[in-house]
């Protein structure tokens, strides 16, 4: 067969992974070969056998053509997977040199030669034999090996590469990296490339990555990509380009908490398509504050997805339960979408294709973040967190998304100081502090920046107590709020009481 005539399109055809075709700008080239490297243990076994196992779905002939894994070895791997291999030919190609029969042994001339030669015929009989249209060659280190020079090597994988256009297959070369000398030389040779990457922090589980270095004549997404592999395969997260979705849909009514004072305060709630975040020390309320946002969407028939880095459910649910909110019939209705994270075993792609998903699919109108303080130990530098925290909620503001963020700063009293600086990407910041009053300790609000409209510019004490939270008038007699150690000077008299009428 002859190859496709000059300036035809080449049709794509697809990854089997979900969300690769997309980087991809639709998949694999047809009949051409791309190169999938990486280290061992990177994943690429399971990306090849889900390319072949898509193209068995639609009814393709598949050859997985092994060097380096037995047949019984592949089949374990797709049984971890719950995968059945029925459909796809599998051919163990096993060199002279590594074969136990001694009538196989070459000793008159060099045996490379014969086990390179014999090695290509024999891949070249099998993909007549099968005429497959998805072809998987693991590994090129095997060829590499027998080549012994880089200069046969390249003419081997040239003359692959040639044979299996002409057999009209698509077709990916594995390569595991013994070679880095060589990357460049197999680069120049296919038509597309992919590396898949993993490493190890510090503490916690272990990052995977992707990377499209190349694909001739596609528009593809560069940069990494997460990807993490469970059991069904391989689950990759996109890069997300806010950009793209610029063109989601806005609400016009804002998001009101249901406390009047509280409403007044912000300037009459929070406006759609916006970001609060809510800064102050540790047991000052914010994420109390933020679940009366929640409970006010809840009540709106609006869904909401409440991520929380630093409590387990229990915890929140028993906390909320105490100020009169009961999230259990919410959470089992599916309008309340409540996800602990554990950021040692979550990497931020993953993270953030969870918040998307949960817009997109589940149409959540409502998302808190609490708190950023632990989504920051997922992010192996902070000015990477302000990237992708950038592009997080530029995407939920072009979806009309009202977004809640909440920030502890060190300390409880004093000067207060957050270890990272989110406050120029919010839209909206209201400043928690602690204070003073008559032989006790209370808690002062106040809003230093809404960009969306106008907000009072006073201070009003609040208070959390089983009815929820109370939120006082605006109190003139502070100071020293903007430098952590806020004073009151006022009359006692015009601060809060509790509900049972006592100081």
């Amino acid at each position: 067969m002859n190859d496709p005539k000059p300036g035809t399109k080449i049709s794509p055809v697809s990854a089997g992974v979900a969300g690769l075709d997309g980087i991809l700008d639709g998949g694999f080239a047809s009949n051409r070969v791309h190169l999938i490297e990486g280290q061992p243990g990177t994943g690429k076994t399971t990306l090849a056998l889900q390319f072949l196992l898509d193209g068995a779905a639609s009814g393709e002939r598949c050859l997985y053509i092994t060097l380096s894994e037995s047949k019984d070895e592949l089949e374990q791997v797709a049984e971890t997977h719950g995968w059945d291999l029925h459909g796809i030919d599998i051919f163990e190609l096993v060199p002279a040199e590594l074969s136990l029969d001694p009538k196989q042994q070459q000793t008159v001339v060099y045996a490379s030669d014969l086990e390179l030669g014999e090695t290509i015929k024999m891949t070249l009989d099998e993909v007549r034999r099968v005429a497959p249209a998805r072809v998987v060659f693991d590994s090129l280190s095997e060829i590499r090996l027998l080549a012994q020079n880089p200069l046969r090597y390249r003419r081997q994988v040239i003359a692959l590469k040639h044979f299996l256009a002409q057999q009209r297959c698509t077709a990916l070369f594995l390569d595991d990296l013994t070679e880095a000398s060589d990357d460049l030389n197999l680069h120049s040779l296919v038509h597309g490339v992919v590396r898949l990457d993993h490493y190890a922090l510090q503490y916690g589980a272990e990052r995977r990555r992707l990377r499209v270095f190349k694909m001739r004549g596609r528009n593809f997404r560069g940069g990494f990509h997460d990807f993490v592999i469970r059991k069904g395969g391989i689950a990759l997260f996109p890069r997300l380009i806010a950009a793209e979705h610029a063109d989601g849909a806005t609400g016009a009514e804002p998001l009101l908490s249901g406390i009047a004072e509280l409403d007044e305060l912000l300037g009459q709630g929070l406006d759609r398509g916006t970001s609060t975040l809510l800064m102050g020390p540790s047991g000052s309320g914010k994420s109390s504050i933020a679940m009366q946002f929640v409970m006010a969407a809840l009540r709106r028939g609006e869904r909401a997805l409440l991520v929380t880095f630093d409590e387990t459910k229990a915890i929140l649910s028993k906390r909320a339960a105490g100020m009169g909110w009961h999230l259990e019939q919410p959470i089992a209705s599916g309008q309340l979408i409540l996800e602990q994270v554990d950021p040692a075993e979550l990497s931020p792609g993953e993270l953030t294709g969870m918040v998307r998903r949960r817009v997109e699919a589940d149409h959540v109108r409502i998302v808190v973040l609490d708190s950023l303080s632990g989504y920051q130990n997922a992010m192996p530098a902070e000015q990477f967190m302000l990237l992708l925290m950038h592009e997080m909620l530029t995407y939920l503001n072009h979806r009309g998304v009202v977004t809640i963020l909440t920030l502890a700063q060190h300390g409880l009293l004093g000067s207060m100081q957050s270890s990272v600086d989110l406050t120029y990407l919010s839209d909206a910041v209201l400043l928690l502090r602690f204070f003073e009053a008559a032989g006790k300790i209370r808690r002062a609000i106040s809003v230093l920046k809404k960009r969306t409209g106008r907000h009072e510019d006073e201070i009003r004490e609040y208070r959390l107590d089983n009815r929820g939270i109370r939120v006082g008038p605006p109190l003139s007699e502070f100071q020293g709020v903007l430098s952590g150690s806020p004073t009151y000077t006022g009359e006692h008299s015009a601060l809060l009481t509790r509900t049972d009428g006592q100081p």
